[in-house]
């Protein structure tokens, strides 16, 4: 009989440590900000580095940039967290 409340308090302790541990993953979940892209309005050519594609689209007030893929080629994507 010792045993059966042994075994309960251990489930009852695993099922504890589950929901805080999928308490934090939604809360990191909810902390990451989303990423908006726009078309850099200034690159030109064929995107084949992101750090100048993060140059020029620091020139037009985004923080960040990357070269994407855009139908057949690469073109210069500037970034900025959502609003």
């Amino acid at each position: 009989m010792a045993d059966k409340g042994v075994g309960s308090r251990l489930s009852a302790f695993f099922l504890l440590v589950l929901l805080v541990i999928s308490i934090g993953m939604i809360q990191l979940e909810l902390a990451e900000a989303r990423t908006c892209k726009t078309p850099s309005g200034k690159f030109k050519g064929v995107c084949a580095s992101s750090n100048n594609c993060k140059n020029v689209c620091q020139t037009e007030g985004f923080p960040s940039g990357s070269c994407d893929f855009h139908v057949a080629n690469r073109k210069c994507y500037c970034s900025k967290p959502c609003p």
